[in-house]
């Protein structure tokens, strides 16, 4: 099979309700021809939406990508709770009850607008947040929702999260439209479940879709229809390797240091061209794009207290 050259970079694609994020990857491998495909964060089956793929060598930098954040637009449905905190699962007991409580022809009543809003917006911040019990989280080794279809449910330790934004767009009856914006490992399905609870009236998620991960967004996206009819075509679409991690600050090195580079050698300073304002170019904090004089990237240092800098991800 031949293969796309240059086939390395991102490919981001807008995930349909359904398949699992493994399922969106093999679609892919199968589309390149190409078996270094990994996916950026999983998305649920119900979720839809920005799921970005590292492809051939892009695969190295995933690591540098699990800080992100991530922006959602969401469905949260207040008087029903299941047990995995979205609307796939099965309505658990405690829900069940409520309905029976207020009788066959009546809905449970639910709080006021205000009262939603105040109790949404106490949630901004960072806490700790306890994972639904049916998860991909793993316990002991074992991934969660693994043990509760062995009927061995784990409760999973809370752990640190921030969601920065909770914005309720709308509510339209036991329907809340809203938009969160958030850390990497926070779960909106918590985030409805923990909301309900607090309300008093439980809650599950109804639908979600990720509108933006990191820099990524929809605008970049393609459709699974689309990976699955274009094949080797669709590298086309990938954001090259050379144009990622815009934020992180970059050095240009010259032909000695590139070839240093590409054996993982320490680089010294008369082996990187000096900035444009005649700053220090080996004193950043944090990873550091490598690159050649024609902008391509070569690897990911980091600067060392002795003025060297350390190719620590080499790309070539």
């Amino acid at each position: 099979m031949n293969r796309v050259p240059a086939c390395d970079g991102v490919l981001v694609v807008d995930k349909p309700n359904g398949p699992t994020s493994h399922d969106i990857v093999v679609c892919v491998r199968r589309a390149l021809h190409l078996k270094k495909v990994g996916h950026l964060g999983t998305l649920d089956p119900l979720a839809t939406g920005v799921l970005p793929l590292v492809v051939g060598r892009a695969t190295r930098l995933a690591p540098l990508f699990a800080g992100s954040a991530k922006q959602y637009s969401a469905v949260i449905l207040l008087g029903l709770t299941t047990d995995t905190a979205d609307i796939t699962g099965n309505v658990t007991r405690s829900s069940a009850e409520r309905l029976k409580a207020v009788g066959p022809n009546k809905a449970p009543a639910l709080p006021t607008p205000e009262t939603i809003a105040a109790v949404a917006s106490s949630f901004v911040g960072s806490y700790l947040q306890r994972p639904p019990e049916i998860s991909a989280k793993k316990v002991g080794g074992i991934r969660a929702y693994k043990l509760a279809r062995q009927r061995r449910p784990a409760q999973l330790e809370p752990v640190p999260v921030t969601l920065e934004t909770f914005t309720v767009l709308s509510n339209d009856g036991p329907r809340l439209h809203c938009r969160v914006v958030c850390s990497s490992g926070f779960y909106v399905r918590a985030l409805a479940r923990d909301l309900g609870t607090l309300l008093g009236c439980g809650g599950c998620l109804e639908t979600l879709r990720r509108e933006r991960h990191g820099t990524f967004g929809l605008s970049d996206s393609v459709s699974l229809s689309r990976v699955v009819e274009d094949g080797l075509s669709i590298a086309r679409n990938l954001i090259p390797i050379d144009a990622l991690l815009p934020e992180v600050p970059r050095v240009v090195v010259n032909d000695q240091g590139a070839h240093r580079v590409a054996h993982g050698n320490l680089l010294q300073r008369d082996e990187v061209f000096p900035t444009r304002s005649g700053a220090p170019t080996l004193a950043n904090k944090g990873p550091v794009r490598i690159l050649n004089r024609r902008g391509n990237l070569l690897a990911i240092g980091e600067c060392l207290a002795s003025g060297a800098l350390h190719p620590k991800i080499v790309l070539v």
